[in-house]
């Protein structure tokens, strides 16, 4: 696999964003998640050089988020699959379509819709809370060290700061610690 100097950050959006974080990469998955799994209909459809193009998929490929699969024997010819690591993608990419449809869509409106197939009705995506089913939002959040955390590139202002919030945390009544003032 490539590595690259996000790949050693202890931050796991460096690490998505190091694969992730280019529009052509991200278009890709969007065109494979949603049926275009052909190399020449990618690179019509994105209008993206045979060059980027095929070194992007070969990424994605090494990285176990596609599949290279052949659907035709003379000539050859393969198209793309998304693994399951890939198909994790698509609330992401629903999130950003969510942002884009809000912040950048044209006087006509969004370019898509998302229909859910299990009640029949167009939606957007919700981030909610795993346990009580809550939006999650920004400010009723917080980010806490993970046991992976570490202090290094990336994370030199950051690691310090979440410990923090998580011993102030720790101080606090609910945690079983009388809270310092």
């Amino acid at each position: 696999m490539t590595r690259t100097p996000l790949a050693d950050v202890a931050c796991s959006i460096a690490r998505a964003t190091d694969l992730f974080g280019d529009a052509w990469t991200a278009l890709i998955m969007r065109d494979v998640l949603t049926g275009v799994t052909r190399f020449d209909d990618l690179a019509h459809d994105l209008g993206i050089s045979r060059k980027v193009l095929a070194a992007r998929l070969s990424r994605l490929v090494e990285e176990g988020v596609l599949v290279r699969e052949r659907y035709q024997e003379r000539p050859p010819r393969e198209h793309y699959r998304a693994t399951p690591k890939g198909e994790e993608l698509y609330p992401v990419l629903l999130a950003l379509m969510a942002w884009g449809d809000r912040w950048y869509a044209g006087p006509a409106g969004p370019p898509a819709r998302i229909r859910h197939l299990g009640c029949g009705r167009d939606t957007t995506p919700v981030t909610t809370c795993a346990h009580c089913g809550e939006p999650l939002t920004v400010g009723n959040t917080t980010q806490l060290p993970g046991p992976g955390g570490r202090t290094g590139p990336g994370t030199r202002v950051l690691g310090p700061l979440l410990t923090a919030r998580e011993d102030r945390r720790e101080d606090t009544p609910e945690a079983g610690r009388p809270a310092t003032v």
